[in-house]
């Protein structure tokens, strides 16, 4: 049997989970992170945000996908610097 009688309990969190993948590389032109779309701010002070503001920025990310998905030019773009 489980349950609280045994010490079997399972203690849980109730604020919203963090976005992260463990993917944690900022693209270098949109300043926000190719695995969870956050801003370096957003990551920063993550723990210490409301669970509104957490769900805002949630609702948020979806759409920054795009942002990360422009070519920058590849090799050609490199040798005309």
């Amino acid at each position: 049997m489980t349950g609280p009688d045994n010490g079997d309990e399972v203690w849980t969190r109730t604020e919203i989970e963090s976005p992260c993948i463990q993917v944690c590389v900022v693209h270098p032109e949109a300043r926000i992170c190719t695995g969870c779309h956050r801003s370096i701010d957003e990551i920063a002070t993550w723990s210490r945000l409301t669970p509104e503001a957490r769900r805002a920025i949630m609702q948020e990310l979806p759409g920054r996908a795009g942002l990360l998905r422009q070519r920058r030019g590849g090799r050609a773009a490199r040798l005309k610097r």
